[in-house]
């Protein structure tokens, strides 16, 4: 399967905020108030969050950047594969 065609879902372990300004995504764990597991995501970021939904595939959410950016096709590819990354790392995310 490419990559382009794989669909992601949420962790149900996460919770995803905007604060003032700032999007946060926040574990819910047991021993709730640990800072470190707080973390920012930048506008693209939570772009690609709000677009996963267990149904989407990876190279929809692609061309949903390249038109809300005005990004190239290789720019929107490379940052969605990082983000998705990034999200994987934390356990955000899995591969439904």
């Amino acid at each position: 399967m490419s990559d382009l065609e794989r669909v992601y879902k949420k962790s149900d372990s996460m919770v995803f905020r905007k604060v003032g300004d700032e999007f946060v995504l926040v574990p819910i764990r047991q021993n709730a108030g640990d800072l470190d597991s707080i973390y920012t995501l930048n506008d693209t970021a939570a772009y690609v969050w709000e677009l996963i939904d267990g149904q989407t595939k990876v190279g929809e959410i692609k061309e949903k950047l390249i038109l809300e950016f005005e990004v190239t096709s290789d720019d929107a590819e490379r940052d969605l594969t990082e983000h998705l990354q990034q999200l994987i790392t934390l356990k955000a995310i899995t591969e439904r």
